[in-house]
């Protein structure tokens, strides 16, 4: 999907072509993520150039915010939380990149992008993804998306006994 360099979001028309465009850019988002992490541990990652200054950040303005914890959507949505996130998120309307798109965010740590446990947002949550999603790198809290998909691998490979044991028989 191509968008143009001028394209301004917060100035579009609400045309259902351009939030399915949005949708499927998050969508295509969430799956490069996700493929990500299962290659390389969460812990290893920089999801930018400024992932120290987002973490410090989210810290120094969400004392309590705990990236184990589940999402609570409500929460975020509330007129009092849009404020707080947005004022937190402002900072890097400039800096960056895709600023002002939706995209995917997991609920939970602990679990895939499913239907019951992904908030598909508004632009400012293109950076509240980054927000959390290195914390929780930071946490080690999305390292098990590697170890199950490593786990998922050296299961499809044959065992070694097992090809022994069949030429042993021949």
């Amino acid at each position: 999907m191509s968008i143009p360099k001028d394209f301004k979001a917060e100035g579009a028309q609400n045309l259902q072509d351009i939030e399915k465009q949005f949708a499927v850019k998050a969508v295509i988002h969430a799956q490069t993520y996700w493929s990500i992490l299962e290659r390389r541990a969460g812990t290893d990652l920089r999801l930018t150039r400024m992932d120290q200054e987002i973490y410090d950040h989210l810290l120094e303005t969400f004392p309590d915010f705990d990236p184990g914890k589940q999402l609570n959507e409500e929460e975020m949505k509330s007129k009092s939380g849009k404020e707080k996130w947005r004022n937190f998120l402002i900072k890097y309307e400039k800096r960056v990149e895709d600023y002002n798109f939706g995209t995917l965010l997991r609920t939970d740590a602990k679990v895939e992008y499913e239907k019951d446990t992904t908030i598909f947002g508004e632009p400012p949550l293109t950076r509240l993804f980054y927000a959390i999603e290195i914390a929780r790198n930071r946490g080690g809290l999305n390292d098990w998306i590697k170890e199950a998909y490593d786990k998922e691998e050296e299961a499809k490979k044959p065992k070694a006994v097992e090809q022994s044991t069949a030429q042993e028989v021949l």
